[in-house]
């Protein structure tokens, strides 16, 4: 491809993808990024959403928060980034929104994906990285830390939330990829690298 490309992590909690974002944005000099919390004003945004001391935040509202973060992380850091001829690499985007308020949370899928598209506009991943991990093996991970708001949700919650990554990534092939990231860490990287060289050339 002769443009540069916006690449998107995506996956369950504890599947890999802050680290496996990393490195690929290392490879291929892109921008590092994430979703939310990209910007200084998506941060304060973040803190509200994963403080497990919140505990009455409506599901609607915390939809639009989301929504929020998202328009000021792509009018802030990834359009930018683009127009200038860099690559972008985030470690989520928006379908995490569309799993986790979405499938997850049981709001209808179509209204959250509405409110996005606006937030949003035509600056969607060109590719998705799904990473796909176990379900016993991402519980062991999760042991080993102290969870925040969402990773606190509750075994119901993120089998819907996988179940919606599952569902988007099927009914898109040319867009997702989808990665099983239960093995090595070096295992995992050369399977995205070889992914992302075959889809965008890169």
């Amino acid at each position: 491809m002769g443009r540069p490309v916006y690449i998107a992590f995506e996956g369950p909690e504890g599947c890999g993808k802050s680290t496996q974002a990393r490195r690929l944005a290392d490879q291929l000099d892109a921008v590092l990024t994430r979703e939310t919390g990209g910007t200084e004003i998506g941060q304060r945004l973040r803190d509200i959403l994963h403080d497990t001391s919140v505990t009455d935040l409506d599901d609607h509202a915390e939809a639009l928060i989301v929504a929020a973060d998202r328009a000021q992380h792509l009018a802030q850091v990834v359009r930018p980034a683009l127009e200038e001829g860099r690559h972008v690499v985030s470690d989520r985007s928006v379908y995490s929104t569309l799993a986790y308020q979405g499938y997850g949370r049981g709001l209808p899928v179509e209204d959250v994906r509405r409110i996005n598209e606006w937030a949003v506009g035509d600056t969607w991943p060109d590719l998705v990285v799904l990473l796909q991990v176990p379900a016993d093996l991402l519980s062991e991970r999760m042991s080993r830390r102290t969870l925040d708001r969402f990773e606190a949700a509750g075994d119901d919650f993120h089998a819907r939330v996988e179940a919606g990554f599952a569902e988007m990534a099927a009914a898109d092939p040319g867009r997702w990829v989808v990665i099983d990231a239960s093995g090595g860490k070096g295992g995992v990287t050369t399977a995205i690298r070889e992914a992302v060289e075959e889809r965008l050339g890169l």
